[in-house]
This record gives C-alpha cells, sequence and structure tokens, in this order.
C-alpha cells in the first residue's frame, strides 16, 4: 500500500474545490482491501486532510454486525459519515424487508450519521423509492447515494424523503439532470481524475447557470464510458498517473491496461479541453 503517494494526493485535492473525500468506496477497489489496510487508509486521509474538508467512510459489509464495527471504527477516527452499501452475497433474499432492517439496526448502533449506497453494478442490488420512505425518517439515516443512473429514481427518492435527507448522486452522466431534479450534490469517481471540472459543473448547476453546467457536464461521458464497463479501474488509474496524481497498479484479480487501451485513454484525455487539475 502507498500511503506516502495518497497522502500526496490529497494534498493536491485539498487545494480543490472539492468538500471532501470518501475512502474505500468502490472506486478505493474496497472489496480487495483487508480491513486493517482500510483503516490505515482512513487514517492516512484523516491525517492529510484540510479541517474544511468532509469526511465519509466506506464501511459496508455482508453482515449488519461487521459493518456496525467498521462504522464506529471510522466515527472513533474522527469522520463525519459512513457509506453503507447493500448487502449482496445471499441476493435471492434480499429485499425491501431485509434492507430496511439492515440499515436501521446499523443506524440505531452507528455513532456518526449513515449514507444508504446503491451501486447495483457491483452488486446487483438496487435501493428502491420505496425502501427510502421506510427508512429515510431515522434520525441517524442522513441521506444515500445514488449509482444506479436512474435519474426517475433520483426523482421518486427526493419526492419520497424529507428535506433533510441528503440525496448524493453517483453516476457522472446523470449528474446534471440529478442536481437539477433536488440531488444535493455528488460523490464522484471522476471527480478523482478531474476534480475542478466535477466541481464547476455542480457550482454552475447551483448558480443557475443551467447551460453551462449542461455544457461542461457533456464532457464526463467519454470519460464515464471509458472507466465505467470499458476499462473500469484499471483505465481509471491509468487517468490518474497520466494526470500527475499516483494511481498505481490494480490489485489482483483486477489487470493492468494493454497498451491499446492506454493509448485510447490517452486520446481521450487531450481531447477533454479542461485545465488540470492543481499541480
Amino acid at each position: 500500500m502507498a500511503y506516502g503517494r495518497l497522502r500526496e494526493n490529497v494534498a493536491r485535492y485539498n487545494k480543490t474545490g472539492l468538500a471532501g473525500y470518501v475512502p474505500n468506496g468502490s472506486t478505493s477497489e474496497s472489496v480487495l482491501l483487508r480491513w486493517e489496510e482500510v483503516y490505515k487508509v482512513w487514517e492516512t486521509i484523516k491525517e492529510s486532510a484540510s479541517a474544511e474538508k468532509i469526511l465519509i467512510a466506506g464501511t459496508g459489509a455482508e453482515s449488519t454486525a461487521e459493518t456496525i464495527e467498521h462504522t464506529n471504527r471510522a466515527a472513533s477516527l474522527g469522520y463525519a459519515a459512513a457509506l453503507v452499501r447493500t448487502p449482496s452475497f445471499y441476493k435471492p433474499a434480499v429485499n425491501d424487508d431485509l434492507l430496511a432492517a439492515h440499515y436501521l439496526r446499523v443506524a440505531d448502533a452507528a455513532r456518526i450519521p449513515v449514507l444508504l449506497y446503491s451501486v447495483p453494478i457491483y452488486t446487483h442490488i438496487t435501493i428502491e423509492p420505496s425502501l427510502v420512505a421506510r427508512v429515510a425518517h431515522h434520525p441517524n439515516i442522513a441521506g444515500m447515494k445514488d449509482s444506479s443512473g436512474n435519474v426517475e429514481a433520483v426523482r421518486q427518492i427526493v419526492a419520497a424523503a424529507p428535506k433533510t435527507f441528503q440525496m448524493l448522486v453517483g453516476w457522472p452522466t446523470t449528474l446534471f439532470e440529478s442536481l437539477e431534479l433536488g440531488a444535493m450534490g455528488a460523490i464522484l469517481a471522476l471527480a478523482d481524475v478531474f476534480p475542478d471540472l466535477c466541481v464547476e459543473i455542480f457550482e454552475c448547476s447551483r448558480s443557475g447557470e443551467r447551460d453551462k453546467a449542461q455544457q461542461l457536464a457533456q464532457k464526463l461521458v467519454a470519460p464515464a464510458k471509458m472507466f465505467g464497463a470499458q476499462y473500469g479501474l484499471s483505465g481509471l488509474k491509468y487517468a490518474l498517473d497520466r494526470r500527475g496524481y499516483y494511481g498505481g497498479p490494480t490489485r489482483l484479480p483486477l489487470l493492468p491496461l494493454d497498451e491499446s487501451a492506454k493509448r485510447e485513454i490517452d486520446a481521450m484525455l487531450a481531447n477533454l479541453a479542461y485545465e488540470p487539475a492543481h499541480q
């Protein structure tokens, strides 16, 4: 684990307008890390982050008890909230009743607020608006990250949840539309590579510059495709290296890119026509 390089990345991100950091989400290769490594990552980021940055830890595990344990470990380190993915291994048993019981028990026991995390591209489990309506009134469930890419679901969740519920979008190609429908922000893998661009889209949307926000959001389409199903985390880490951050190798069983894929990503980065992140 390159903890020193992680500190360098955070030092650069501290100079951007990003509101905070979310270690141990999907982009962090969370399911490939040992938990002692995850804790060290949390500690490193806590030590390196500017005081004004919001820190949210990805604490989800398959069991409710383990999720609570990790969530309270993050709380003890000073994290502001926990991002809790849906359990998914026993998929035939997963329904609104199971998920409601899981999230309500975690929220009851957690010493920090909980964010639901729907990432069906990896878990094959979707948090439906019906589940949000059941659990969003819990005083310790603060919001959710929705990475389904379903704009209509975002609209329904915003309508079903109390106004204090913080809806965050996790799918870059629906960022603009989701903000227009009431999402309060975003947690995006692409913000690792293009932090300034993602921040500008958000700020333009919030200031009423809808045309500019929509135009800038179109710049996320090509990288979203490449770093999604096409080349995944291997592609995103390579792009980080090319942008002057540290991406480094993926962890097995994820494989490195071949030269053709690297050339394709290099061409996309060259054509993006957006100012580089802070050097």
